[in-house]
């Protein structure tokens, strides 16, 4: 993967970690509005995207794709400090990298996204997301948490 493609990614991981936070949905539901051909779009416009607020461009995501508010809100009542939504995209976008054959990283982005490790990184009262990307990605491709 170059590098303008790893900004890519974190960057559009980070709009997606972000928009489902401000819509209370989990992750999976707004990588399922955008689907493939909305991730792609958003993946080639994150170069000149990068310029705009992330709450801009969140808003447009919503209003566009008709992203409607959920009920899946881990942040309100987390008792620890929750990691920024840009420390939860480069989490993915790592993830992204490490597990996707070349050519596939977009399949992987919505396949990682609707997988139930995201809603596992998504509960801040516990210390998943600070575990080792290695034990994460371990675990995704198993299907379950590692032991």
């Amino acid at each position: 993967m170059t590098e303008k493609a790893r900004n890519d990614f974190f960057y559009v991981c980070s709009l997606i970690e972000y928009t489902a936070r401000r819509t209370k949905n989990r992750r999976g539901v707004i990588t399922a509005a955008l689907g493939k051909a909305g991730v792609e779009k958003q993946l080639y416009d994150a170069e000149v995207n990068h310029c705009l607020s992330f709450e801009q461009v969140s808003d447009e995501l919503i209003e566009q794709y008709r992203i409607p508010t959920g009920a899946f809100d881990t942040i309100t009542d987390c008792k620890y400090e929750v990691p920024s939504f840009m420390d939860i995209g480069k989490l993915y976008s790592i993830m992204i990298e490490d597990c996707a054959e070349s050519g596939k990283e977009t399949d992987e982005l919505l396949c990682v996204f609707s997988s139930f490790i995201s809603d596992e990184i998504s509960d801040f009262q516990t210390d998943l997301y600070y575990q080792n990307p290695s034990y994460l990605e371990c675990s995704y491709r198993a299907g379950y948490l590692l032991d």
